[in-house]
């Protein structure tokens, strides 16, 4: 059985792991990213050849990058969180550790990975939007993960919501990730607690009485208590991923939409609103046939599988 390596590079570690064809991981490891990103290529090879020698059977590499990727799933454009601009990945990483190499952008590939293994398995046409700190994403259709010309498609949190909106870390305003993400959801809270202490006491409770650094952990747990001003939030938040989900369904007709980040860890009570909100905003309504809305199953291995996956899989 062929076995790959999948590297999932975040801000702050690199996780990797030994993949093979039915997406199993069969060993781990991680390390911290480097500040200098110079070194952060050096760290990602230091974890693949750490796990090459436990498995010396590995026929390549995957690497998700969390930016902008070319077409030619080889050079990382731009990715701000590690400091890269055009920076010629997958040759350094097949130079330094004597495997054939692809990289793909990190949401694309926990969207590969639910989209063969996980929560989209029995579809053809999916589309996953993780709702964490921001909103990303990744579509599939027709079996294939779709790239775009330049290699960049994807970047679904950047749609334009609200024309001169909210001033968004992209540099545009009125992002779709700036009312339908972790950020927002604890924006939400933070306003409703301290513009009704009364209805927003068991929140604040949470916080030591503090409603400007409200987390999105203390309206989750006032939400699953059922209070009504934590559910407003939850309400709030939903009714945006919904509407964005309905713009995407005009476009991409998927047969299912796959919600994963941090935020959907709390499940239905993400779901459930989500998927009623979908339904309110679809172009045609009950006259054409609606996609499933349905949690990501793969969690955090996502991102390794994924990568592994694609390193396996012509483009």
């Amino acid at each position: 059985m062929a076995l790959t390596i999948g590297v999932d590079v975040g801000g702050t570690k690199i996780a990797a792991g030994v993949v093979d064809e039915a997406g199993a991981i069969l060993a781990r490891t991680r390390v911290p990213t480097p500040a200098d990103p110079q070194w952060a290529v050096d760290a990602i090879a230091q974890a693949v050849r750490e796990l090459k020698e436990q498995h010396p059977g590995v026929t390549s590499v995957g690497v998700g990058a969390p930016g902008f990727v070319d077409s030619n799933r080889s050079t990382v454009i731009f990715a701000p969180n590690i400091d890269w601009e055009n920076e010629p990945l997958r040759g350094r990483i097949e130079e330094l550790t004597g495997l054939s190499a692809v990289v793909e952008n990190d949401a694309n590939c926990a969207a590969w990975a639910e989209f063969r293994f996980g929560a989209a398995a029995d579809h053809q046409d999916m589309v996953l939007i993780t709702v964490g700190t921001g909103i990303g994403g990744g579509i599939v259709l027709e079996g294939r993960l779709h790239r775009g010309r330049f290699g960049v498609a994807g970047e679904i949190g950047h749609l334009n919501m609200v024309p001169d909106g909210l001033q968004c870390g992209c540099g545009g305003k009125g992002c779709w990730e700036q009312y339908g993400s972790g950020r927002a959801l604890r924006r939400y809270g933070r306003e409703k607690a301290a513009a009704d202490p009364v209805r927003g006491r068991r929140m604040l409770d949470l916080n030591d009485g503090v409603a400007e650094t409200i987390r999105g952990i203390h309206i989750t747990e006032a939400a699953e208590a059922g209070d009504p001003l934590a559910l407003e939030c939850y309400a709030e938040l939903a009714d945006w991923l919904g509407r964005g989900m309905a713009d995407l369904a005009a476009l991409f007709d998927p047969g299912v939409f796959v919600l994963g980040g941090g935020v959907s860890d709390s499940g239905r009570l993400l779901l459930d609103p989500v998927a009623k909100s979908f339904e309110h905003y679809l172009t045609g309504g009950v006259h054409r046939p609606r996609a499933e809305v349905v949690l990501a199953s793969m969690g955090s291995a996502a991102g390794i599988v994924g990568a592994a996956d694609l390193a396996r899989t012509p483009a």
